[in-house]
């Protein structure tokens, strides 16, 4: 790699995202994790398009390493780059109005694939058919919601990408104040 992507910015970007990847190994409520966020923050901030996608994934999976797999793994990776993606169109028009926008419409992407998979691999708790996916979204809505686990499943995602996408932006916004080389 070149002199110009690997620089001081590129380190403090790649560190928050490897920073998030590191949050998802402490106690948290279910899905009130990073996963939207350091797939956005890098879609919105790395240089290079295939940097963009290359250090979220290699973070994401550095922690999948050491949390664990599931049947549905490949469903929260497709969610996970297409946050990415939306991450690169916030290029054009960063500011908080667009961050939350994608926020929450990243979380609302990986609720819907990821329960889509559920259905999927799921044929003898859902129908095969329209009411048995609406079923699936249903219960995906109330997942965990006895009050220990937060709110619900879906809930903690809308949250846990709203916190660690202010914590995320707004860190290096900050950052970018204090340190001028963050800047470009």
């Amino acid at each position: 790699m070149n002199k110009k992507v690997w620089n001081t910015r590129f380190a403090v970007l790649a560190g928050i995202i490897f920073a998030g990847a590191f949050m998802r190994l402490i106690p948290h409520w279910p899905n009130f994790t990073p996963i939207a966020a350091m797939a956005l923050f890098g879609g919105a901030y790395m240089s290079k398009r295939y940097l963009a996608f290359a250090i979220p994934i290699a973070a994401m999976l550095l922690s999948d390493l050491l949390i664990g797999f599931h049947s549905s793994m490949a469903a929260v990776y497709i969610a996970f780059a297409i946050t990415v993606t939306i991450g690169l169109f916030l290029r054009r028009k960063l500011n908080a109005r667009t961050i939350l926008g994608a926020s929450l419409t990243s979380s609302v992407i990986f609720f819907l694939i990821t329960n889509f998979a559920a259905w999927l691999s799921s044929p003898y708790l859902y129908a095969a058919n329209f009411s048995g996916l609406m079923q699936c979204y249903t219960a995906g809505l109330v997942f965990f919601n006895d009050g220990s686990y937060g709110l619900s499943f879906f809930m903690n995602e809308v949250f846990g990408g709203l916190f660690y996408n202010t914590l995320f932006f707004g860190a290096f916004y900050y950052a970018k104040q204090r340190f001028t080389v963050l800047a470009h």
